[in-house]
């Protein structure tokens, strides 16, 4: 039963499934994929061909309409010509032409002024109506082009439109037409659609003008149809798809009437068109079908030839992996499959002959896995005590007693090694007395064999003593009647520590177990020696940090005092900071007025408002200003006059700084300097002249260079001497230092009858300078403001070598 249901599953979940579905697979994929390739092929070749046949018809459609609407134009355009001057031929005109064309309904003629004065139908006559149409556009439209056709209109369900055409001759007149549309439904009969399509003409508004008989219904609005939508739309490529009147899909074409701006459209549906391609679609589905059942019947026959040798394959290996290795597979195919049985047959030969012998060494090895539980419990129990102590004295004979038990030795030594010495000494033993003299005590590093189990790191075993070379600790062990030792080197990554000597009386050679079981309890011996050294060092340090604590204490003490004297001076100089904020501030506010000097001067003055207080004193002002500024900016853009004020105002700004003067104000192109005030100099009025004569120096070449801009500029200064009334005037947010009476007018006054580059100075102001200037008269100055002639001088040029300005600090400690 079990059988049955793995043969089941093989067939339906095993090679044998996924042969015959890879198979099957193939095929269909194969057939698919042609299949839908000539499918899409089929399906644009046969919608290329009809959207093309489709398209010739709507052109030709279209062509045939447009003609018919040219031969009614001609055939209007006859009763239009100049020689029927008269109503009566005109009517007489009419009349026959709507017995020749049928499809025209009426006629009616206006005048140049465009009043109707005629109108002809099949029912009636009528003249003289006089109705007033010169602004319909078939009057105005007719006029300015010669014909005109107007849009189309329902007149009963049925499509009506007119066609308007210019008399001959100046102010002539208009014929109008009004044509019955029912006559382009003979352009779209059925013989010239066709059977499958259907057709129809609609105007610029997406209305039905005519159709075909399996058209919609005339009059329609069909604009919200995609491919109507796109016929109509201006400057768009029509559609070649879209849906019908009854929401069905369908293939189009269209082609427009451009006299009219009517569209054809040819449409037929989608379903019948595309009906070869479903044809073609129901004989890839039964060729995939019968290639289906191909290759199911194909893959089954070959699946069950590969399968049946792999299903023996199989059992055999499951009856080999229950243990039943007489099992052999009998497998004839001469093929791959029958090699692969013959090397199974081999393999398990080779197996059950390999089991019997496992067997064997099985036994062998749970014997030796028992005795080495034994020594690893041996050496848990010696690991265990070792790391129960951190005293080296205490660990060390531990250490001697438990090699010998695990080593059923009869005598242990361990030497520690000095490094400062580089020599081996006896620290402990057990089985010979260590507190004998002899040359085992201390071994110096060598030729021995401690040395070079230490540099190999490896342990090293004598099997007869007696056959060794001369050593120190050869003779010492024969002599206490030991004739085999092990060197076991106590070594880690920090160093060598030692060496571990295991003696035997009985002479033969040591057991690789018990030298690779030394070797680990060689490591742990280390360790455990190591954390005892470690643990000495932590005691010794620990004392070392608590008389370091005491330090630190007393430290922390002195800098708890240190602190509390450092926020007694943070105190201190944040009163400091505050103080020079405030000296700050008022520089700040001074610098508006006084060269930076003279401001810093009264900021740090013990009583800075007594120096800007209101006071009458003697004082030097210079007033100073442009030639011709005022016409200059009148014709100058504002943008170069200001270039012309910065350089200026720069020039003269730096040697107001350099001489200590007071900036009074800047008044456009006109400047005043006070000297004396609020800082008194003795040579307020040397100073003054002094500046005077260099500001003249530094604005000749600015003219000059003003000059080759176009600018025809000049400098003048005007100096006095006299007393004035000094102090603030203005209001809290602004305030000035100001000098107040007639020797700033005077000043004032002098600048104006300077000439360019003329420096004009009171008589009193050249007493003063006379010894260091050179300066000839001018004539008495009839000043306005001034009662009497005012005396003047002309400073030429300043005979004293050019010196050093002493700074405001030097100004300040000369005072002080």
């Amino acid at each position: 039963m079990a059988g049955a249901k793995d043969k089941t599953r093989f067939l339906r979940e095993g090679l044998f499934a996924k042969y015959v579905v890879s198979l099957v697979g193939l095929v269909v994929f194969v057939l698919a994929v042609n299949g839908a390739m000539e499918t899409w092929i089929s399906y644009r070749a046969t919608k290329t061909q009809l959207t093309d046949g489709l398209e010739d018809k709507a052109q030709g459609a279209a062509r045939r309409i447009e003609q018919s609407i040219s031969e009614l134009e001609r055939q209007i355009s006859w009763v239009t010509r100049a020689s029927q001057d008269t109503l009566e031929k005109r009517r007489a005109d009419y009349a026959a032409l709507l017995h020749q064309v049928s499809v025209v309904n009426q006629l009616f003629q206006l005048n140049g002024d465009g009043r109707e004065v005629l109108r002809v139908s099949r029912q009636s006559t009528t003249t003289g109506g006089n109705a007033d149409l010169s602004r319909d556009m078939r009057f105005t439209d007719t006029v300015a082009r010669g014909v005109s056709y107007a849009p189309a209109w329902f007149v009963d369900r049925t499509p009506v439109m007119s066609i308007s055409v210019a008399h001959s001759g100046f102010n002539a007149g208009v014929t109008v037409a009004e044509i019955d549309l029912g006559f382009l439904s003979d352009f779209l009969s059925d013989a010239q659609v066709g059977k499958a399509a259907f057709a129809y003409v609609v105007d610029p508004r997406g209305r039905v003008l005519a159709t075909s008989s399996k058209g919609p219904d005339v009059g329609k609005d069909l604009s919200k149809l995609p491919q109507v939508a796109a016929a109509i739309a201006p400057g768009r490529a029509p559609d070649t798809s879209g849906t019908d009147f009854n929401g069905h899909s369908v293939m189009s074409a269209a082609s427009t009437v451009p006299k009219l701006g009517w569209s054809v459209m040819f449409e037929q549906p989608t379903t019948q068109a595309l009906m070869p391609i479903r044809d073609q679609l129901v004989r890839i589905a039964l060729l995939i079908g019968m290639g289906l059942l191909v290759a199911i019947l194909a893959g089954t026959l070959l699946a069950r030839r590969m399968i049946i040798p792999i299903t023996a394959l199989r059992d055999g290996a499951h009856k080999l992996g229950e243990g039943d290795f007489s099992h052999r597979i009998d497998v004839h195919t001469s093929d791959e499959l029958e090699d692969l049985a013959g090397q199974f047959n081999r393999m398990a030969d080779q197996i059950q002959e390999t089991y019997s012998n496992l067997e064997t060494k099985v036994d062998e090895r749970t014997r030796d896995l028992a005795q080495s539980i034994n020594e690893l419990k041996v050496l848990e129990e010696v690991g265990r005590a070792v790391a129960s102590s951190l005293d080296l004295n205490a660990v060390l004979p531990t250490i001697a007693a438990r090699a010998i038990e695990i080593t059923h030795a009869d005598a242990v030594l361990i030497y520690g090694f000095d490094a400062a010495t580089r020599r081996f000494n006896l620290v402990e033993s057990n089985g010979i007395d260590k507190s004998a003299d002899g040359a085992h005590v201390t071994i110096d590093e060598g030729e021995n064999i401690l040395s070079d189990a230490a540099g190999s790191g490896e342990p090293i075993a004598l099997a007869d003593l007696d056959q060794a070379a001369e050593q120190p600790l050869r003779d010492v062990a024969v002599e206490a009647g030991f004739h085999s030792v092990l060197v076991v080197p106590l070594v880690d990554q920090q160093g060598t520590l030692g060496s571990l000597v295991v003696l035997r009386r009985a002479s033969g050679e040591f057991a690789a177990s018990i030298i690779g079981l030394m070797r680990t309890f060689a490591n742990q011996a280390v360790l455990a020696m190591r954390n005892a050294r470690l643990f000495t060092e932590v005691d010794h340090k620990g004392r070392e940090l608590a008389a370091a604590n005491e330090t630190v204490r007393a430290q922390a003490d002195k800098l708890r005092e240190q602190t509390e004297q450092l926020k007694d001076w943070n105190k201190s100089l944040e009163e400091r900071v505050e103080t020079q904020l405030g000296e700050i501030e008022r520089i700040r506010k001074l610098e508006r007025f006084l060269a930076p000097q003279v401001a810093q001067l009264i900021a740090s003055s013990d009583s800075p408002e007594g120096l800007l207080t209101s006071q009458r004193r003697e004082v030097t002002v210079v007033f100073c200003d442009l030639r011709g500024f005022t016409a200059f900016t009148e014709a100058t853009e504002p943008e170069e006059a200001m270039n012309v004020l910065r350089e200026y105002h720069a020039a003269l700004g730096t040697l107001i700084f350099k001489y200590e003067g007071t900036l009074d104000k800047y008044a456009g192109d006109g400047v005043m300097i006070l000297f004396n005030a609020p800082i008194q100099f003795e040579d307020h009025t040397k100073r003054a002249v002094k500046m005077a004569v260099e500001m003249r120096d530094t604005i000749g070449p600015l003219t000059e260079r003003w000059r080759n801009r176009g600018h025809s500029l000049g400098f003048g200064i005007g100096i006095a001497l006299g007393y004035a009334t000094l102090g603030q005037v203005g209001f809290e947010q602004r305030l000035e230092y100001a000098a107040i009476g007639s020797v700033t007018n005077l000043a004032s006054r002098l600048c104006g009858e300077a000439k360019p580059n003329q420096i004009v100075v009171s008589r009193r102001v050249y007493g003063i300078v006379e010894p260091w200037v050179e300066a000839r008269a001018l004539d008495d100055l009839q000043l306005k403001g001034f009662n009497h002639p005012v005396l003047a001088m002309e400073i030429l040029n300043w005979r004293e070598e050019v010196e050093n300005v002493v700074d405001a600090a030097a100004a300040a400690r000369r005072r002080g």
